[in-house]
């Protein structure tokens, strides 16, 4: 893998990490275009890539909501009594609370179908059928969306009101997120909005979510690749590993500002379009043979 490459990798994670649109699919099907996946041991390294770069995507959400993130480390020194309470400190205990919850669904299904996941899913094939699938569904439900952008009965619920079931149900949902294409975005925002948050904190909440979530399966996928260092050798080193990190985190932090903003109107239609739009090309392209993802 070329600077270049990893350059192209770390844009493409950036900006389609938090969209709706599964970042994991678009960036395995970027990596076989690429020409990145010629061998098994190199599809190993590249699908490991893949994940890793997304521990930049992770910085930028810690950056951009660096006061919910103190605060809730706060709230946890607070009850551990090494800090004084403060006012409010328990609405914080609730949403570490609350992402916890609908963390341990996917750490747990992740451990155990790691590798399952990888062997049937990280493919063209089935990342475009999830691509299709995934874009009829936002499709479907972009007016009801709308519609609950501009309902007010919503206010005040958000991450720190969760009920404990409605906690793991987010949770669960996101685990179906496991099958690349589908999008871990996706289905926590559409899981927080069926809680009855607004969909510009069903934004948030899911944002959040992902720093357990993607910071986890960074951290234990970079182990892999240190502990790998033939790995390491087919990605070209620590070098365009950094490059992809540093291009993710940039994207990442623009594409966020710009999709809270955009939720917040009640847009999600776009999203699942280009989904299938997506899916429709590529997939055309496969079975008339003038397109390769092998």
């Amino acid at each position: 893998m070329t600077s270049l490459d990893a350059l192209i990798l770390g844009i493409v994670e950036g900006i389609t990490e938090y969209l709706p649109v599964s970042s994991t699919g678009h960036l395995i099907l970027v990596s076989r275009w690429l020409g990145l996946a010629t061998t098994e041991e190199a599809r190993k390294s590249i699908d490991t890539f893949n994940i890793v770069v997304q521990g930049a995507a992770v910085l930028a959400v810690a950056g951009l909501y660096r006061r919910d993130v103190f605060a809730m480390l706060r709230a946890l020194l607070i009850v551990a009594r090494i800090l004084r309470p403060t006012p409010m400190y328990w609405r914080h205990v609730q949403l570490a609370r609350n992402l916890f919850l609908s963390f341990i669904p996917a750490a747990i299904i992740g451990l155990l179908l790691d590798d399952w996941f990888e062997a049937h899913f990280f493919a063209p094939v089935p990342v475009l059928g999830a691509l299709a699938l995934g874009g009829i569904v936002m499709i479907a439900i972009g007016p009801w969306v709308r519609k609950r952008a501009r309902d007010t009965t919503g206010a005040g619920l958000d991450g720190a009101t969760l009920t404990i079931p409605a906690a793991l149900g987010i949770g669960l949902m996101q685990c179906v997120a496991l099958i690349p294409g589908t999008s871990r975005s996706m289905m926590t925002i559409l899981g927080s909005l069926m809680t009855g948050m607004s969909p510009r904190d069903a934004a948030k909440y899911s944002f959040l979510l992902a720093l357990p979530t993607l910071g986890s399966a960074c951290l234990y996928k970079s182990y892999g690749l240190w502990k790998t260092g033939g790995m390491l050798e087919q990605l070209g080193g620590w070098g365009p590993v950094s490059i992809g990190m540093i291009a993710a985190l940039v994207s990442a932090a623009l594409s966020v500002k710009w999709l809270i903003g955009y939720l917040g109107k009640g847009g999600i239609s776009l999203f699942g379009w280009w989904r299938v739009l997506l899916a429709a090309v590529l997939g055309l392209g496969l079975w008339q043979g003038w397109l390769s993802l092998a």
